[in-house]
């Protein structure tokens, strides 16, 4: 499989090593090329800044080279992202969190999320912890962490910060020197306290699962996400 890397700062090294070791080949790095010829990959991997992730995701989508993207901070255009693809009849993956641990834990929030509606005595927060070069806060995942609580209990929206209104779900955002990501959802009552946290200990996972999202989306056409890939129902 031939891979165009758009990006190639941290997250696109550590792509490009899972990539070779998994018998591909990694033909266009974005930083590196000023101009690309994308007819010349297979599938192309997203992991730029926000300012250019929609003209890389639209650029793949017009030539009909599958997409997967897991650039945060740019989704004020992820539905126009998701109506070109269905117009091209293109193929594209979006997700804050391509690590494939991290998609089994998105599921276990939302069914943690929905036993928990109920019970009224609980307050919910999340934080999340990533390294200094993190570019936007909250992260994308802390966001994919409350957009799940949010779908399943009463909770309205989410805001940036230790305090918020009842309604909405409270989200810290630290940045701390080589921190790769760690992300804990709170239930907090004054009798106990539930927690679920997921530690990320090096960026291998989520370089991991861009290249088995790549993989899978070669000869499909359709917006997925990595619960399509993982089979996850």
């Amino acid at each position: 499989m031939k891979i165009a890397l758009l990006g190639y700062g941290r997250m696109g090294k550590e792509i490009e090593k899972i990539a070779v070791s998994r018998g591909h080949e990694i033909v266009i790095k974005k930083d590196i090329n000023d101009t690309i010829d994308i007819h010349l990959a297979d599938v192309a991997i997203d992991f730029s800044i926000p300012t250019s992730a929609f003209d890389n995701i639209s650029n793949c989508i017009k030539n009909k080279v599958p997409v997967i993207s897991g650039t945060t901070g740019w989704l004020d255009k992820h539905q126009e992202a998701i109506e070109l693809c269905e117009k091209e009849k293109g193929a594209f993956i979006y997700a804050s969190n391509f690590s494939l641990g991290v998609n089994i834990f998105f599921e276990l929030n939302k069914k943690l999320a929905k036993m928990m509606n109920s019970l009224e005595n609980y307050n919910i927060s999340i934080e999340e912890i990533h390294h200094l070069k993190k570019l936007d806060a909250p992260s994308g995942t802390a966001i994919t962490l409350a957009e799940g609580i949010i779908e399943n209990s009463s909770k309205e929206n989410w805001e940036l910060g230790e305090n918020s209104s009842k309604e909405n779900i409270p989200i810290v955002a630290k940045r701390i020197p080589e921190v790769p990501g760690t992300h804990t959802v709170w239930y907090d009552s004054k009798v106990d306290t539930i927690e679920i946290k997921h530690t990320a200990h090096s960026r291998k996972g989520f370089a991991l699962g861009a290249v088995v999202a790549a993989e899978w989306i070669i000869g499909k056409t359709g917006v997925f996400s990595m619960k399509d890939v993982l089979n996850i129902r």
